[in-house]
């Protein structure tokens, strides 16, 4: 059974605002003319029939924010100078310093906020982008529901930097103390930036382009 989309009835699809419009005659995603790609009348966004290039951006920011997450983790994040002395802490000393001094509940919260989740967005979009590269049939609505719950973490992205600059701030801080951010705030930054936009690159349409051409069998 094949289901009646967007493309098939020559119509193209907002990715910004979701409206439905007319697909021009002699436009395609792979035209080797240089013809102004079309816009979407409510929004003016550029219409394409798929996102241009989105499995090759996604990897190149997936790459990018994989090699800084190492910095990120390994480098200090706050920078503490007081008149008993200096520190530096790490996102994991934090979690160390919560987990022993008995303040568990908010060790968890950054680990969770800090390492778990950027490395599940890591993982998840790498499968993604992998399996959607070969051509894989392999549970696409799984799939594609991986991706939703990706998107929706990455609108909360940016808590992952204050929950780490608010909690670990807090350790062995002093009444009378100058805080300044290191170069793994920065590192982190970058990372939580760059999954947002490998998300907002990698195109789920692709997902059920191998089942609209091979048929609906699939796990």
């Amino acid at each position: 059974m094949k289901y009646q989309t967007a493309l098939r009835s020559g119509l193209l699809a907002c990715h910004i605002c979701g409206r439905l419009s007319p697909r021009p005659t002699g436009s395609g995603s792979h035209s080797a003319q240089r013809i102004p790609a079309p816009r979407c009348p409510r929004c003016n966004a550029a219409l394409h029939a798929r996102l241009p290039d989105s499995v090759t951006r996604t990897w190149a920011l997936l790459i990018a924010a994989a090699l800084l997450y190492i910095p990120a983790n390994l480098l200090p994040i706050l920078h503490t100078a007081s008149i008993l002395g200096s520190q530096d802490d790490t996102i994991m000393s934090g979690i160390v310093y919560f987990w022993t001094t008995g303040e568990w509940p908010l060790a968890c919260i950054v680990f969770i906020a800090s390492i778990l989740v950027p490395m599940l967005k890591l993982v998840t979009l790498s499968l993604l982008a992998w399996t959607t590269q070969r051509g894989s049939r392999w549970r696409p609505q799984q799939r594609t529901g991986l991706y939703r719950t990706i998107e929706k973490i990455g609108r909360w992205s940016m808590l992952d930097v204050f929950v780490i600059t608010l909690t670990v701030a807090l350790v062995h801080f002093q009444s009378i103390a100058m805080i300044t951010a290191g170069p793994g705030a920065l590192a982190f930054a970058c990372v939580v930036v760059l999954t947002m936009l490998a998300s907002m690159s990698f195109d789920p349409r692709l997902i059920w382009d191998t089942i609209e051409n091979t048929g609906p069998h699939h796990e």
